[in-house]
């Protein structure tokens, strides 16, 4: 019997998802007789407007190292998918209607929290789902590894050891800013990695007056330059203390001065201690290039794992990654949870130990 299957990649992009969807199509191609793959384009836009392709085997040939998408992807708001478009169109009846139309036996969506969401909403929605967790965040809840994350530390770390010769060179403080508006854990791991002296992240509010302090111990000490790993989305402790709605209008303030919050935290610092502050954004090269080998290796391990879930015929799941095993987890229990950084990590308690300052 013909199993149909249909995928999409949402949301932002990342290097492992051809790898991914490699190792999907690749693990029911070689136990399967009849096998018939669609693609959509460009995420969710492609399922909700009918806008799909037959795949074959010379698709999936060749990507495991390629980055980006060969499907293409775009953001669609999960807040706004029950919100009918300019033209009145139902995008939920839409996305159904193809999915009967095509005759699915299941649609595979690689995606990160926004994503995970609107996936689950098709799973209550009577659909045959299942998730593969994509980002660079890390911060997907019911995984302890998202695919993408691995390479984009060694992106951004790199990005912070080649401001480390600039920076020892002309005695500076340098602030290296990297991609993670609500979750820290990228901007952790390259921070550590790449021997920043100053880490901020959401979740932990900083001190500036912490952060200068730090800043004026390395200068005591002999040392000529301060590197701060700064992530998009850092917030100070008076901010940290406001309402949601003051914190917003901080931010578009923010925005008519400053390009980000590094600019403003330079800023700060040049009027505190007089040290004059370099801002260094990798921005989206962090979401690009080549997987890394780690990536390589655990795509095609959650591929194989949607892979066998399809044909042993259970859905509604993401395929996560739990002390190293490959683990079936309802998506009812995972979508619309985020994966923060405690305080308490391991992690955060060890770069402390060995004199990294949060600000706090």
């Amino acid at each position: 019997m013909i199993k149909r299957i249909g995928m999409l990649t949402s949301g932002g992009d990342c290097q492992a998802l051809n790898a991914t969807m490699r190792g999907v199509v690749k693990g029911l191609s070689n136990n399967l007789d009849e096998l018939e793959v669609y693609g959509f384009d460009d995420g969710y836009k492609g399922l909700i407007y009918g806008k799909y392709r037959m795949l074959t085997s010379k698709d999936f040939s060749g990507i495991l190292t390629q980055g980006g998408t060969i499907l293409g992807t775009s953001r669609q708001p999960f807040k706004l998918m029950r919100v009918p478009d300019e033209n009145g169109l139902d995008k939920v009846e839409a996305m159904k209607q193809t999915y009967y139309k095509l005759c699915l036996d299941c649609l595979v969506i690689l995606g990160g929290n926004g994503t995970q969401k609107t996936a689950n909403l098709l799973r209550e929605e009577g659909l045959n789902i299942i998730h593969l967790p994509k980002t660079i965040d890390n911060d997907i809840y019911g995984t302890d590894m998202t695919f993408g994350f691995q390479s984009a530390v060694n992106i951004a770390t790199n990005a912070i050891d080649c401001i480390h010769t600039t920076a020892s060179s002309h005695g500076r403080v340098f602030i290296v800013e990297i991609m993670g508006h609500k979750v820290g854990s990228l901007t952790l791991h390259a921070g550590v990695a790449g021997g920043a002296d100053i880490i901020l992240i959401p979740e932990i509010p900083y001190d500036i007056k912490k952060v200068t302090a730090a800043i004026q111990k390395r200068a005591k000490a002999g040392k000529r330059f301060t590197i701060l790993a700064v992530a998009e989305g850092a917030i100070s402790k008076e901010d940290a203390e406001l309402p949601k709605k003051k914190y917003k209008e901080k931010l578009e303030a923010r925005a008519k001065k400053y390009p980000s919050v590094s600019y403003e935290i330079a800023d700060q610092i040049y009027k505190e201690i007089g040290s004059e502050v370099r801002v260094t954004v990798p921005g989206h090269t962090q979401r690009g290039g080549e997987p890394c080998p780690y990536d390589r290796v655990l795509s095609t391990r959650i591929g194989a794992g949607a892979a066998q879930a399809i044909m042993d015929g259970e859905y509604g799941i993401m395929i996560g990654v739990v002390n190293g095993k490959i683990k079936r987890v309802p998506l009812e229990e995972c979508a619309g949870k985020l994966k923060m950084v405690s305080p308490k990590d391991q992690l955060v308690v060890a770069a402390k130990q060995i004199g990294i300052s949060f600000g706090d």
